[in-house]
């Protein structure tokens, strides 16, 4: 709400074509050759692409297989080494697995957040020392970063393969390396278990990382969100099917969006407030009530984490001076390190400015960022390695540690950076409109249409439209605690979510503008068209 809207195309009741909108729409997003427009409406399988369209560096990737190889002839022990959210559990399974059914003599690992902190540590090193004695460790979705801990590790005899996505900083690990930033984490470790032992059943885990972490759903990452989206609802994983079940998800109901709010959120909890290796233990279990019980674990943990982020976000607003500042920095020695990333992106929704939250602590304070379009967050915060212990993320998304004695004068430079570098434009919200059109132009044939370019996320974003002057009919609020808006909007089913507090507003000026996707809701096997609400102009 209150966004500038950008309305790309207005078409009269007569006027509106689906075919010539679909071309339209694809013209705008620069494909316009009879190859690209292929790509887009008829994706190739992951399988049939190579590391290179990745941008996997293929010299790198045949170093890494030989010496995997050599591992597994030599029956060495190998620990896969992953990140604790959802992105780097799903990175671990796939990788994990396929050693496994190789023969390696391999386990996974996963941190703890707070104990160990996140990708490889001193500490973390010697326990899988302690444990499994490996001569390999094989890191997934982390690792770029660590050229410390791997000389610590050949210290000891342990040689690491470091497979990552994220911003490659100025100094290197000195090991093999498998990196793109193109892919997820999950999609790497897919890629690279593509060229051990190929399997589209494992799709299925690529796909939930890559919508988990956010990557733009095109080209290979498409592709993969695609396919893998089609493995899950074929897929027999007890695991997988369990959590589905859990999340209360059918598979033919499957989408990025019921990955981002369903499962990703279940995986995730478990290494934000407990230990995520439970996460990636759902994932590999082949036993049934296994499977039940850790899926009934991640969903208490993940109501768990949402009571504690809901109060954390009320004590962060609290902390926030309205003021001409562009970049919110706020933090307290209550905060729990495993969710202060999602109270940072809560605060980027609420307020449309850079948001950093700090968890702090004693002698060592943990923070995690968050963006908005045009600032680079984790560019910003390595201009403050001087007062940084570590740094590492994307340019929309950070996580740091800074000595606590630290914390004001890296506020007092992040914030001058802010002000230097965010242009008073780039703090308007704004929302793309496709298409202006009539209400009588949303049809089955429409969606159908649209959903040619699916699947829809970052990147590629679903279409959005507009149609002006529009009555609600009908009004009432849901969910457990009335954030939604039901609506009627000139007869047609409409959704409108977070929009709980407009509801007063819509029963007294019911003459309304919105912005909306479209989508199939389909409740006892009746399927009807749904506007999905994306923002409402109440007209003068």
């Amino acid at each position: 709400m209150g966004k500038t809207w950008q309305i790309e195309q207005k078409y009269e009741g007569k006027e509106f074509d689906v075919g010539r909108f679909i071309e339209e729409l694809l013209e705008r997003k620069g494909i316009t050759s009879k190859t690209q427009r292929k790509e887009v409406l008829s994706p190739k399988t992951p399988l049939d692409f190579t590391a290179k369209d990745g941008g996997i560096d293929e010299k790198q990737l045949n170093k890494v297989i030989v010496r995997i190889h050599e591992a597994i002839n030599k029956k060495q022990s190998i620990v896969v080494y992953a990140d604790y959210d959802a992105d780097g559990v799903t990175a671990g399974a796939i990788l994990w697995e396929t050693l496994w059914s190789m023969g390696a003599q391999a386990m996974p690992y996963v941190p703890h957040r707070v104990d160990e902190g996140y990708g490889l540590s001193i500490k973390g090193i010697d326990n899988v020392r302690e444990q499994f004695d490996p001569s390999l460790i094989i890191t997934v979705d982390h690792g770029v970063t660590a050229h410390e801990k791997v000389a610590y590790a050949k210290s000891l005899g342990i040689e690491v393969i470091v497979t990552d996505h994220h911003v490659l900083p100025e100094i290197l690990p000195d090991c093999l390396m498998m990196h793109t930033t193109k892919l997820s984490g999950s999609g790497v470790s897919w890629f690279l278990s593509k060229e051990l032992k190929p399997s589209e059943e494992l799709l299925s885990l690529a796909a939930i990382g890559t919508v988990a972490d956010l990557l733009p759903l095109i080209g290979v990452n498409r592709s993969i969100v695609k396919y893998g989206i089609e493995a899950m609802r074929k897929t027999k994983r007890v695991g997988v099917v369990a959590l589905l079940k859990e999340s209360g998800i059918t598979k033919d109901c499957i989408t990025p969006y019921s990955i981002s709010h369903g499962l990703a959120p279940r995986l995730n909890a478990m290494g934000r407030l407990e230990h995520a290796i439970d996460a990636l233990r759902l994932l590999c279990t082949k036993n049934v009530e296994k499977a039940q019980m850790l899926s009934e674990k991640l969903g208490f943990t993940n109501k768990e984490r949402q009571k504690i982020t809901e109060d954390t976000v009320i004590h962060a607003k609290g902390l926030v001076v309205e003021d001409d500042a562009k970049l919110l920095f706020v933090g307290d020695v209550s905060y729990n390190q495993g969710i202060i990333g999602l109270v940072a992106g809560k605060l980027v929704e609420h307020y449309y400015k850079p948001s950093i939250v700090v968890s702090i602590g004693e002698e060592f304070t943990k923070a995690s960022a968050r963006s908005i379009v045009g600032f680079n967050i984790v560019e910003a915060i390595r201009e403050c390695q001087d007062l940084l212990v570590d740094v590492g993320g994307h340019p929309m998304a950070a996580g740091f540690t800074v000595a606590t004695k630290n914390i004001d004068a890296l506020k007092v430079k992040l914030l001058e950076i802010a002000s230097r570098d965010i242009t008073e434009e780039m703090l308007q919200r704004k929302l793309r409109v496709d298409a202006e059109i009539p209400l009588s132009a949303v049809t089955l044939d429409l969606f159908n249409a649209i959903q040619q370019l699916a699947p829809f996320g970052q990147g590629n974003y679903e279409p959005v439209f507009a149609t002006k002057r529009v009555k609600v009919t009908e009004a009432r609020l849901v969910g457990a605690t009335g954030k939604h808006v039901k609506l009627k909007i000139d007869g047609v089913d409409a959704i409108a979510f977070s929009m709980g507090e407009l509801f007063e507003k819509l029963n007294e000026k019911p003459t309304i503008d919105i912005a909306y996707g479209i989508d199939l809701n389909v409740w006892n096997g009746t399927k009807k068209l749904q506007l999905v609400v994306k923002d409402i102009i109440f007209p003068d």
